[in-house]
């Protein structure tokens, strides 16, 4: 087990990580160069050889690798993103940046999202070090950069530069899972993740003729947009259910005594109560306009108008989310990726996913792990074109009243010290037997 050092290192890193500021505002605006010298700091001292790697100046990842007692076993890679979203500090209780810990909270942009993660496998790498511990398997530690934005200069750098780094990888774990959600009537549900939608920013460009705003035109580009960002925006996407999904909710049907009536998914999730959060966004493909372009004086109609759609699709969804879009925007708009990343789905029936499981419910006994797929994405999507199987395996053990998912990119981004603690304690126990 992770000794008392490591208990007092994951918070104090967490801390260090969150004072150095690695806000990525998009479009390269982003230096995630201190947390990453940070990082590979206190990879070294604990005896490993990290790598630094950049592929634009300043926007740095750190790759190491801890050597398992099996050679004849496959690798884990184990990743975090270094860089956060921005933080407007005007809004916030304390500094985003500070890294302040009061009252066995630790506050700051990057608390969950997801410094305290870097944090967990430090901590755990640097108690091995200290005991002579080796994992069975080989352990391929990565911390990113750019998650927050392309991650060209992350882990798609990484995926395509630096391959040779991950050889022997077959599966990894990284953020957005294993936390505690609390459903209000006393259960506490661990829901690891196995599946990520993929996703589909897009642009949709609408062309007309420019004019003068006084007089008559049928050929309004701002009107043949906000048409079809209407209709974008009120489409009822059809019920999909994944593997991955149509396990979530069968068992979290049995945890609530509720026939698992998989072919009426929406009648199943309103019996589900609050634990229908983990699944609701992940039954159909969506799109949610987000973006609006248009014009440059009020009595002027442009020629053109621009939109930005966030749209996300489930695996095997993409060909239907396309078809859809394109009877959607119409004949006037047209419509192009301007960023695309693959749906993931991971096995449920593997050794590891279920020494994931065992390893909650060692430190969380009075807790019901589940599957489910995340909404959003993470680096795992790059990191899949090198063939690993990602799931998402963050440990939290979070109080009643905590809002785990408002944390991500929220204001008052903040985590317990106890939930650090646990989650190095069910890290180190799932590394060590995985």
């Amino acid at each position: 087990m992770a000794d008392d050092l490591a208990l007092d290192e994951v918070v104090r890193f967490t801390s260090d990580l969150i004072r150095l500021d690695t806000t990525n505002r998009g479009g390269g605006d982003c230096r995630e160069r201190p947390a990453a010298e940070y990082a590979a700091e206190q990879l070294a001292d604990a005896g490993l050889e990290p790598v630094l790697l950049e592929r634009t100046e300043g926007r740095t990842n750190v790759v190491a690798r801890v050597e398992g007692s099996d050679p004849s076993a496959d690798a884990l890679l184990v990743h975090g993103h270094l860089d956060v979203v921005p933080a407007e500090a005007a809004d916030w209780s304390v500094h985003p940046f500070s890294g302040e810990v009061r009252d066995g909270v630790v506050w700051g942009r990057g608390a969950v999202d997801m410094k305290n993660m870097d944090a967990m496998i430090l901590a755990v790498v640097r108690s091995w070090a200290r005991a002579g511990v080796r994992p069975r398997r080989d352990v391929v530690i990565a911390f990113t950069a750019d998650e927050e934005a392309s991650a060209e200069d992350g882990s798609g750098f990484l995926a395509d530069r630096h391959r040779d780094l991950f050889e022997g990888c077959t599966e990894g774990v990284s953020e957005s899972g294993a936390f505690t959600f609390h459903d209000g009537s006393g259960r506490q549900i661990y829901p690891i993740a196995a599946g990520e939608r993929g996703t589909g920013w897009l642009k949709l460009t609408a062309r007309g003729r420019a004019g003068h705003g006084s007089k008559v035109n049928r050929e309004n580009a701002v009107t043949r947009l906000a048409a079809a960002i209407t209709r974008i925006g009120a489409h009822e996407w059809p019920l999909r259910l994944t593997p991955t999904v149509s396990a979530a909710l069968t068992e979290l049907a049995v945890l609530y005594g509720v026939d698992p009536d998989l072919a009426h998914a929406d009648l199943l999730l309103e019996k589900l109560g609050p634990a229908a959060k983990l699944v609701e966004s992940t039954v159909r493909n969506s799109a949610n306009p987000t973006m609006l372009e248009a014009g440059y004086k009020v009595n002027v109609i442009p020629g053109e108008a621009v939109a930005y759609v966030d749209g996300r699709f489930l695996p095997g969804g993409e060909d239907e989310f396309r078809t859809t879009l394109d009877r959607l925007t119409g004949p006037d708009v047209d419509w192009e990726f301007a960023h695309r990343e693959v749906a993931l789905q991971a096995p449920l029936d593997t050794p590891t996913y279920a020494r994931m499981r065992a390893a909650i419910e060692e430190f969380a006994p009075e807790g019901h792990v589940v599957p489910y797929c995340m909404s959003g994405g993470t680096d795992a999507k790059q990191f899949s074109r090198l063939g690993i199987t990602g799931y998402g395996f963050t440990p939290l053990r979070l109080p009643e009243g905590y809002d785990y998912q408002a944390m991500f990119h929220g204001v008052d981004e903040r985590v317990p010290v106890d939930a650090l603690h646990f989650g190095v304690r069910v890290l180190d126990r799932f590394l060590r037997s995985a």
